[in-house]
């Protein structure tokens, strides 16, 4: 930060504190060394198991038990990084104002807002998203938004026009009214105090809405919803020729601070929409090259030194979010080495018991406070405060860029509108500006992985920079949680290919990480680098040790044996671990329960999906690969279902066979295994923790049952799906029975 003053009186002022959970970090600590000699003994166990095999049957099962477990042991072991110093912090917003006294006091501030396609992402979504933040308790001549729109659409941008409009009359009544939700669409649907101001600003809204959504759906911009020439004019780059994957950049000034004033003749904040230039002969690095584009264009017109990166859907919930983030970066106990300031991404709407696991806990929350104690979480792709230095090399290493007008340090003097910014804006977002330059490599947002967000924050970190958690008890941001099993899979799928990019290049978290950030934090991001390994153990797991059930094979010790008690504790000490974690942050049982059953799902359907495609790619074999927008658009039904908390199978997914056939063949060998004890008698101690396996599948699965065959509505499996699962599931357990 360059306001040195700022930081020589934040001396005398406590703008943040911090502490450590002592009790559940020495528990922790302690039980991780006694828990290793467990595993240490389990490895004797496999060991000795492949050394005594008899048969090439009995060496493939020990050698496949063996490999699950040490993939198991594995995660484990890079989970406990988490485990070891975690933090919890506080923010006192009311000391900073003693601070920061007047409007210059406080640094300027570029939101960047990124969408895609006004179908899986309407446009009012993005609207609110980007009101809620214009509306932030911060100096609005400070605000600069600009909005990215990848797919290049008209319809975004006619929506914006008419945001333009709103915010005029928006905001003030936020500031006046001392409105927390400042999120036009959340505050109307929770808020039912009634008051003239607030119907009329309702009716305002409720009419916006509509001529959005009209022209959404009629796919085209009539002359009667443009007003004047001005207007008209914007749109006459959108030709026959212009398509989302071929067009030319389009950069629209909708709001200037020292120009456009608000209702009450307080200024605006500046409105940008930025549509990059795209070619179908040159590569656009998905969102990370969207985010880089803003980067440059801010940089020409406003280079604020701070930056608030949102997904489209993700608003604000606390107006006082960017002031709880100036409590660190002004901090000088805290260094000029802070890089970012992450806010945990949170979601409305999350059913009861979160069916999906859609808050992810563990990756946002838990995870990342065990992150902050160290050298602080990775960047999550939404609610992050950056400095925008740190897009510029390391802390001591300043990375200069082509020109001298997108250095960090470099002030604007002209207007936004001013002819020779705009050209300049328009150069560098141009689709091969970045040819020959280090944009995407050294500068900027990280090239070289889907998951651009873990990506930039592990290069960030390797590079020199800190990071902090910022957890307010009122969350400072909310998004769309995903309502259907196959948005869940797709995204994580999309997560487990930028992975394993990661993993298999020279950036490996085990090898460079260890080295350049320490070996607690390497293995904090080699927790999710190996991520989507969990496949193997969990499909192995989910079809050995039942279809070896079903030839009445023993391939787990017997139920009194030594070894037996040791499956057992590790299998406790492990869940148990991570029930008690979950509950102490604020979770449930029956969350925690979904949260290890969607682990097993994404396991055994997207993870394994991510490394046949990554696999495929590797090969140089053509195949799905790319970044898929999530969608955010909801359908009534599938609300209804979630709501209701039954899982959606409706559409068809390759993704949906393995769980589908590992949910028969778990109740097929359940069943087998009671017939065999029932037949045999004693043979109960022999099958005893391969009957625990499948039981445990068998209650895990019980959506998938239900979906299959106790539901009659829209989301229930189809029939085809089910058909080809249980002739899948018929030929392995034949296979098996065979072997009898």
């Amino acid at each position: 930060m360059e306001d040195t003053r700022a930081r020589a009186a934040a001396k005398a002022l406590q703008l943040n504190s911090k502490h450590i959970p002592s009790r559940a970090t020495t528990f922790n600590r302690l039980f991780a060394p006694i828990y290793a000699v467990g595993l240490l003994a389990l490895f004797y166990y496999h060991i000795s198991s492949l050394l005594n095999s008899t048969s090439l049957g009995s060496f493939f099962i020990s050698i496949s038990l063996f490999i699950s477990d040490a993939i198991l042991a594995f995660m484990w072991a890079t989970a406990q990084s988490f485990r070891m110093n975690p933090l919890r912090r506080r923010e006192f917003p009311a000391n900073l104002k003693e601070l920061l006294k007047n409007d210059s006091d406080f640094p300027a501030l570029d939101v960047f807002i990124c969408t895609a396609d006004p179908y899986k992402e309407p446009p009012m979504n993005v609207v609110n998203t980007a009101l809620s933040v214009m509306a932030f308790d911060y100096p609005t001549s400070k605000i600069s938004v600009y909005v990215s729109d990848d797919g290049g659409s008209a319809m975004t941008l006619f929506a914006f026009m008419e945001a333009a409009r709103f915010a005029a009359t928006w905001l003030p009544f936020c500031t006046k009214n001392d409105v927390v939700e400042r999120n036009p669409d959340a505050f109307f649907t929770s808020n039912h105090d009634w008051f003239s101001e607030r119907e009329e600003i309702k009716i305002m809204y409720e009419k916006m809405k509509m001529r959005v959504e009209t022209i959404c759906e009629e796919g085209k911009i009539g002359d009667e919803y443009l007003n004047g020439e001005e207007e008209c004019m914007a749109f006459n780059q959108w030709t026959k020729s212009f398509t989302s994957q071929n067009h030319p950049t389009v950069i629209k000034v909708l709001l200037e601070s020292s120009k456009n004033k608000d209702t009450c003749g307080e200024a605006l904040p500046n409105l940008i929409y930025v549509s990059r230039q795209k070619s179908v002969t040159s590569h656009h690095h998905f969102k990370t090259g969207a985010l880089n584009a803003l980067l440059r264009v801010s940089a020409t017109m406003t280079n604020a030194p701070v930056i608030l990166t949102l997904d489209c859907d993700t608003y604000s919930n606390d107006p006082q979010t960017p002031t709880r983030a100036l409590c660190y970066f002004l901090d000088p106990k805290l260094g000029n080495d802070l890089g970012y300031v992450q806010f945990p991404q949170r979601f409305y709407g999350v059913s009861k018991n979160d069916i999906y696991c859609g808050e992810l806990k563990h990756l946002y929350i838990i995870n990342s406070s065990g992150m902050d104690g160290l050298l602080g979480p990775n960047y999550v792709g939404t609610g992050c405060f950056f400095v925008r230095r740190a897009f510029f090399g390391g802390p001591s290493s300043l990375e200069l860029p082509e020109l001298s007008q997108l250095n960090p340090n470099h002030v604007v003097e002209r207007h936004i509108k001013s002819q020779e910014v705009l050209d300049l804006a328009h150069l560098v977002a141009s689709c091969d500006y970045e040819n020959n330059t280090k944009w995407g490599f050294k500068l900027g947002f990280r090239y070289g992985s889907l998951v651009e967000d873990y990506f930039t924050g592990y290069c960030l970190q390797c590079e020199g920079w800190k990071s902090l958690l910022c957890n307010p008890k009122r969350a400072a941001f909310y998004g769309d949680v995903p309502i259907t099993l196959l948005s869940v899979v797709n995204q994580m799928k999309r997560w487990s290919v930028g992975l394993l990019e990661v993993t298999f290049s020279k950036y490996n978290p085990i090898t460079y990480g260890v080295r350049s950030i320490g070996l607690l934090m390497g293995l904090s991001y080699a927790h999710y680098a190996f991520w989507p390994f969990c496949s193997i153990p969990v499909i192995l797991y989910a079809f050995l040790p039942q279809l070896a059930l079903i030839s009445a094979t023993q391939i787990f010790p017997k139920v009194w044996d030594v070894w037996f008690v040791v499956y057992i504790l590790l299998f406790l000490g492990a869940y148990g671990q991570d029930l008690v974690e979950f509950i102490l942050f604020e979770g449930t049982f029956q969350r925690w329960w979904n949260d290890q059953r969607m682990w097993m799902i994404r396991s055994g359907s997207s993870l394994l999906f991510g490394c046949v495609e990554f696999t495929w790619k590797s090969l140089g074999i053509n195949s799905n690969f790319g970044f898929n927008v999530t969608g955010k658009a909801m359908d009534e039904e599938q609300s209804k279902r979630y709501k209701q908390e039954l899982f959606e199978f409706g559409l068809f997914s390759p993704m949906f066979v393995p769980i589908t056939t590992a949910a028969i063949v778990n109740l097929a060998s359940f069943v087998c295994g009671l017939i065999e004890i029932w037949k045999s008698g004693g043979a109960w101690e022999h099958l005893f923790a391969q009957m625990l396996v499948a039981g445990f599948g068998v209650v895990n699965c019980w959506p998938v049952y239900e979906a299959m065959a106790l539901r009659n509505d829209g989301g229930k499996l189809p029939p085809k799906l089910t058909f080809f699962c249980f002739s899948l599931a018929l030929l392995l357990c034949s296979f098996a029975a065979f072997f009898r």
